[in-house]
Formats: C-alpha cells, structure tokens, sequence
C-alpha cells in the first residue's frame, strides 16, 4: 500500500517559523529515523509568520520523498505563534499518536522510541511529555541562568495551575489521537503558554499523563527570548487560571480509554 495512503501510526508536528537554516538538517535526521521504523509515518510541518524560506525548504524535502519511503510530509500555515501552530498541525494530523517536536531537535529523535509502546503502557497513559527535571534527564550546555529563570517559572505554574509536573514547557510532547482530539479544539492561546493551558485541560478532563525523562542539549539560536517570553508566558499563566476559574474548558469531551491497548506495536 502506497505511504500516502495508510493511516499513519505516528505524526509528527514541527511548528517552524523562520527555520530555513535549521530545517533541513532536523528533517533529514527525522526522515532517517523514520525509515527505521515498523510503521508508516507523517510529518507536519506548520510554518507560522516565517519572513525567510522555511516554507520552500518544507516543499524541496517534500520533493525528495520516495514513493517506498514510511512517511509523507505534509506543509501546513497557521497565524503566528507556536500555540497556533501546534493547534494547527495536531487537529490535521492522521496519527494514532502526535508528538510535537521542536525544529531545533534539541531532544535526539532517536529519544521519541521512550513516548511510544511498548515504553508506555497506553493502557495507562494517554499523554507523555518530556521532561528535563526528573530523574534520568540530562541537559546539556544549558547556562546556568536559563535554568534558574525555567525553575522559577515552573515553580509559579506549579502554585497555580499545574502542581505535579517538573516541566511544562519542554517542546516535546506525546498524545493519543482520542486526547488530541479533545483537547486541542479548546486551546485559546497561540504562543509559547501552549503547553500550559492544553496540559491543565488534560488534567481538568481526567487525561492519564506520564512524564519521559530526556537528554537534551541547549541550542545557541534559541527562539525563546528569556525576558519578553517569559513575561508573556506568565500573562497566559494567569489566563488560563482564570479561563478555568470561569469554567471554560468544561465542554471538553471526556477522555476515552477503551481500546487503547490495541494501539501497540
């Protein structure tokens, strides 16, 4: 069967503004991954506002995927932001499961084998996040001062929003189709607080979240701005303490868990 018609298993979303530079190296990386793998594959890539080549980059990877090849590539647009992005590329992605991946691949992709069974059970878990604080993680290179401003920012989202989670903001996160699905259409913030609002409406539903403890490595061309972003990321904190304050995630469809085990590969 053609890759362009199986179901895929997995999707993978790559929100990408302004990353011709970084793109065709992360792609290239993926693809090879992706070839080594029992099961068919998409990639999503949603360019978001980019001012360089990111989208003409996408379309010549595009081009060079063979038609024997376990995965499709697929460009998709979204306003600015990544929250939008991701909102994007999750909603259109065909997998059994969705994992958001950022361009920069500061987590190996070889790591994503930790988000998929048989390394978790998903007839326990429907959501797996990476995480950078729990035991087993690695950082690498990271300065000491993006450290402590993350610790102090996750500390405020564990006060007010999110008590259990040791990181938030790592930008690879894993979904089951059925909590995709649920989730997603009631996210309302298009940047960097994404992952807040959609983990605390995973919680307010009764998702089953594991944290994967990761190695990943600092990259010098962040996109994050540690003072601007981190301000605007604390504005959507409090947004989306008092989204769900007001009940505003309460229409989210509840979670589903039957039949997830035959998901397994």
């Amino acid at each position: 069967m053609s890759n362009s018609t199986q179901r895929p298993y997995l999707t993978i979303v790559i929100p990408a503004r302004n990353e011709e530079e970084r793109l065709p190296e992360s792609l290239a990386q993926i693809a090879d991954f992706l070839r080594q793998q029992p099961f068919p594959s998409e990639v999503i890539v949603v360019e978001n506002g980019s001012t360089d080549n990111t989208s003409g980059v996408v379309e010549a990877f595009q081009a060079q995927v063979a038609p024997e090849d376990p995965y499709t590539v697929r460009l998709l647009h979204s306003r600015p932001g990544k929250g939008a992005a991701v909102k994007e590329g999750m909603l259109a992605g065909r997998g059994e499961y969705l994992f958001i991946c950022d361009a920069d691949l500061s987590m190996p992709i070889q790591e994503l084998r930790k988000f998929l069974p048989p390394a978790i059970d998903p007839t326990r878990y429907d959501i797996a996040i990476a995480s950078r604080e729990i035991p087993g993680a690695v950082r690498y290179d990271e300065p000491v001062y993006r450290h402590i401003m993350g610790r102090v920012f996750n500390f405020i989202v564990r006060m007010l929003v999110i008590p259990d989670i040791a990181d938030t903001q790592c930008g690879f996160k894993l979904f089951s189709q059925a909590a995709a699905q649920a989730i997603f259409p009631a996210q309302t913030i298009d940047g960097w607080g994404f992952d807040i609002e959609v983990l605390y409406i995973a919680r307010q539903q009764g998702f089953r979240l594991q944290e994967v403890p990761i190695h990943w490595y600092y990259k010098e061309n962040s996109r994050v701005n540690p003072i601007r972003d981190t301000i605007n990321m604390l504005r959507e904190v409090f947004k989306v303490r008092h989204n769900g304050q007001k009940g505003l995630y309460d229409h989210v469809q509840s979670p589903v868990h039957d039949g997830l085990d035959e998901l397994a590969i």
